[in-house]
């Protein structure tokens, strides 16, 4: 190489940087738009709920234990926490479906008596039993990874499907539906 003539770079190696950002914005958008499902399905639908007593949750209501699904009668099993937000916005929803003849028991996780008391007389009340769950054991063994979940378990205390996420007022003809098949 002489002085007066550099070694100049390719091409495309000029256009290399902008090629880069633009494949970077292509995975960012392709992300915002199609968000990974990040859901965790429990492995226990289709098998019995396991064996388990929880101590009451709150002074109204008595505590919770396998028993207690094994009635005959199919019923929700709701997972939530008086710190859970969008328990908020799903408790009326779960007190229309109380309305309605459902049988809703409930297991509060890693909550305290008085918060619990404090967020039952808020938003209601909706549950017939609420066990407490304070290291979140019961909860993992019938594979719930958050709050609010909720459970159909039939007459036999089979869990029959898992509802992800607060049921919206859209969802109660599927739950209620649900609910008669599982009976």
């Amino acid at each position: 190489m002489s002085k007066d003539n550099p070694a100049k770079a390719p091409r495309w190696a000029l256009w290399l940087p902008l090629a880069l950002f633009a494949g970077f914005v292509a995975l960012v958008v392709v992300g915002l738009v199609k968000p990974k499902n990040t859901d965790i399905a429990s492995q226990m639908v289709g098998k019995p709920l396991p064996a388990f007593t929880l101590r009451a949750a709150a002074d109204e209501r008595p505590g919770l234990a396998t028993a207690d699904f094994q009635t005959g009668k199919p019923q929700l099993l709701n997972i939530f926490a008086s710190w859970c937000i969008p328990c908020r916005a799903e408790a009326p929803v779960l007190e229309e479906l109380r309305r309605q003849g459902v049988t809703i028991n409930a297991i509060a996780i890693r909550d305290h008596k008085a918060d619990l008391a404090a967020f039952l007389g808020q938003y209601g009340n909706p549950y017939a039993r609420i066990g407490a769950d304070d290291v979140s054991a019961v909860q993992l063994a019938i594979g719930s990874s958050g709050v609010p979940e909720t459970f159909v378990i039939d007459g036999k205390g089979v869990i029959r499907y898992q509802h992800i996420g607060d049921i919206r007022p859209e969802q109660i003809p599927d739950i209620l539906r649900l609910l008669k098949e599982a009976q």
